[in-house]
């Protein structure tokens, strides 16, 4: 048996939500499902790297997944106390990662890095 190299969480709000989580399920189940593999590809496998992990610097990475929709998705995380904190999840539209969803994600992680 092959244990998690790390472990990951969900980012949760100070009121308690758990945005990651819900954009996940609300996606479709073969591209919820698919996401969830990588995520544990990355808990099993960390310290990995492209194709399906990439560092955006300042201690963010994000998991990066082609979904059976077609679709290409992003996890972003970073790592505190030998924990993956999954901090934001967005479908792509772009070449690029927006600049909101950088915004978010580093907002995330200044919450909980404090």
């Amino acid at each position: 048996m092959t244990l998690k190299r790390v472990a990951a969480r969900f980012y949760l709000t100070p009121s308690g939500a758990n945005p990651v989580r819900d954009w996940l399920v609300a996606l479709p189940v073969d591209d919820w499902r698919q996401h969830g593999h990588d995520i544990r590809d990355v808990e099993f496998g960390w310290p990995i790297g492209m194709p399906l992990c990439r560092a955006l610097g300042h201690g963010l990475w994000e998991v990066r997944s082609t979904l059976p929709s077609r679709r290409i998705a992003r996890v972003l995380f970073c790592l505190v106390d030998g924990e993956l904190i999954l901090l934001h999840g967005f479908v792509k539209k772009t070449q690029k990662t927006s600049p909101a969803d950088l915004a978010i994600a580093r907002k995330r992680q200044k919450e909980i890095e404090r």
